[in-house]
């Protein structure tokens, strides 16, 4: 199956990432359907668009829109699937919805890459100890980047305009690129804030 201007994917694993192996035993983490914190993001490219050059290619593996996988209640309470749904193994999307590539060829280095237009950032620790938040705010390191900043740079963007993503056990923000802001000289006293329940999930 391929389409004219999208990509086909399939999940991998399930639709939502809400159980976790403790032990011998499976916990349900949450029941709720439209939450979008553990719904999955990560999928196999099935087929590529007919009429886009790319240089993806099937058997990619890419982090997607939290909305591709969702479901969702109408106003009449009945549980609908999202736009991209084709059936349970197939799913429709654009390609301004893939956000990271990891390639699957045999050159392969099994790194996450951002497409064009997209950066992923490491919050900073905050050390300010008259503060209540954990993190520092609207500011962080990039960890993978489309080249419009390097990675490593500690970078500003603008106010909650972040989506927050789950990448191999580190919470990161995705940021669109135009939306950095500034660019900040590193202190040399920088530490990341992954929390604890990122790592173990």
């Amino acid at each position: 199956m391929k389409s004219v201007y999208n990509f086909v994917v399939k999940p991998k694993g399930g639709r939502y990432n809400n159980k976790k192996k403790i032990g011998d035993k499976e916990l349900i983490l949450n029941t709720e359907i439209f939450n979008h914190q553990y719904i999955n993001k990560t999928a196999i490219i099935v087929s590529t668009p007919i009429a886009i050059e790319t240089d993806l290619k099937p058997g990619d593996e890419v982090i997607v829109h939290h909305n591709v996988f969702r479901r969702w209640h109408n106003v009449r309470g009945e549980e609908k699937n999202s736009r991209s749904y084709f059936n349970e193994d197939t799913y429709i999307v654009n390609q301004d919805q893939i956000f990271l590539v990891k390639y699957c060829n045999s050159f392969s280095d099994n790194n996450w890459y951002a497409p064009k237009g997209y950066c992923f950032i490491e919050p900073l620790k905050n050390k300010d100890k008259f503060s209540i938040d954990k993190e520092k705010q609207f500011i962080g390191v990039v960890k993978y980047s489309d080249g419009t900043v390097n990675v490593g740079d500690i970078i500003g963007y603008q106010p909650k305009t972040q989506s927050e993503f789950m990448v191999d056990g580190n919470r990161l923000y995705r940021v669109l690129s135009n939306l950095i802001t500034i660019k900040y000289e590193h202190q040399g006293n920088e530490e990341t804030y992954n929390p604890s329940w990122a790592q173990s999930s």
